[in-house]
């Protein structure tokens, strides 16, 4: 049975959705990967918010041994430095980069004081997995290599993918990260129950969009058993950092979500889920003109700096 979104989407969150879908029709992913970067770093600009005042960004790039990975760090007048953000942005592993995610790494810098570094992993299907992951990684090693400050991990979509990743690989580190906070996250769930098949047909995200992302990421190899592409593999969940999961309630990830909390906490961790009512994927892009993204964005900067002060408050 098909899932009513007349009850359960507001009349903001509609013209949000329309919105997104006059600058981003749904039928983009049948584009080229060229037109669909072209059609959503428009979209991106279109719907920029601007720096909060006393923000101000730097880009630079982590040097690897065979290529540099662009950065952006974002630094407020009156900083916390209780901890570093490193913000992986969402987008499928194909889309976004420093300008997509420009405003939202500005504003979780204004609202929590802390420094973000925002990292332009690699993308596919110019560089497969786990090309993504390896910069995720490397730009976590980064951070702890020249700076004393508490590392928290953040993310959306794609990049709570890969924060997820990070945190599960770096767990034998002498320094690990404080907290992570993943953002309607995709962490390899099961495609058959739950939200995947509830909210198949979600607007915003569908399952045909996300096995499209997915055969793009992998060059339609199978690594469904990686977890540095899937964390919801992985078979431990004992030792990964404080974890706060925020997911939207009209969205087939919203599964993934709930199932990793539930995994951290069968393993002794700390994890706490938040599916966020009458939401679709991609809703920090509404959270100057949606009452519940706003709520929610709310959720997240608070998380983000709980989390980079060493608590817990869930």
């Amino acid at each position: 049975m098909a899932t009513d979104y007349s009850k359960l989407i507001d009349k903001e969150t509609w013209a949000f959705i329309e919105r997104t879908n006059s600058y981003y029709p749904p039928d983009t992913v049948d584009y080229t990967v060229a037109q669909q970067r072209a059609i959503y770093d428009r979209m991106c600009r279109e719907f920029f918010a601007g720096y909060p005042q006393g923000v101000t960004a730097e880009t630079s790039a982590i040097a690897e041994e065979d290529h540099d990975i662009p950065i952006r760090l974002y630094l407020n007048e009156t900083p916390d430095d209780a901890a570093l953000v490193l913000y992986y942005h969402g987008g499928g592993f194909i889309l976004g980069g420093l300008e997509s995610h420009d405003d939202v790494c500005a504003e979780l810098c204004k609202r929590t004081g802390y420094e973000v570094v925002s990292v332009d992993y690699r993308l596919a299907p110019e560089h497969l997995h786990p090309a993504a992951f390896d910069d995720a990684l490397a730009a976590f090693e980064w951070a702890i290599a020249t700076d004393r400050r508490n590392i928290l991990l953040c993310g959306d979509s794609a990049g709570g993918n890969l924060a997820a990743g990070v945190s599960h690989a770096t767990r034998g580190h002498k320094r690990r990260p404080v907290g992570q906070v993943l953002i309607y996250p995709g962490l390899g769930g099961d495609h058959t129950k739950g939200s995947y098949v509830a909210h198949a047909e979600a607007p915003m995200l569908t399952v045909r969009d996300m096995i499209f992302y997915k055969d793009v990421r992998t060059g339609g190899a199978d690594v469904s058993d990686d977890i540095t592409y899937a964390p919801l593999k992985d078979a431990n969940f004992a030792n990964l950092p404080p974890t706060v999961i925020v997911s939207a309630e009209c969205d087939p990830l919203s599964s993934d979500g709930q199932a990793y909390c539930e995994r951290i906490a069968a393993d002794g961790g700390r994890a706490a889920w938040f599916n966020e009512k009458g939401l679709v994927h991609g809703y920090l892009r509404a959270r100057h003109t949606v009452g519940r993204a706003r709520t929610s964005f709310t959720r997240i900067v608070e998380a983000v700096k709980v989390l980079g002060q060493g608590d817990w408050i869930y």
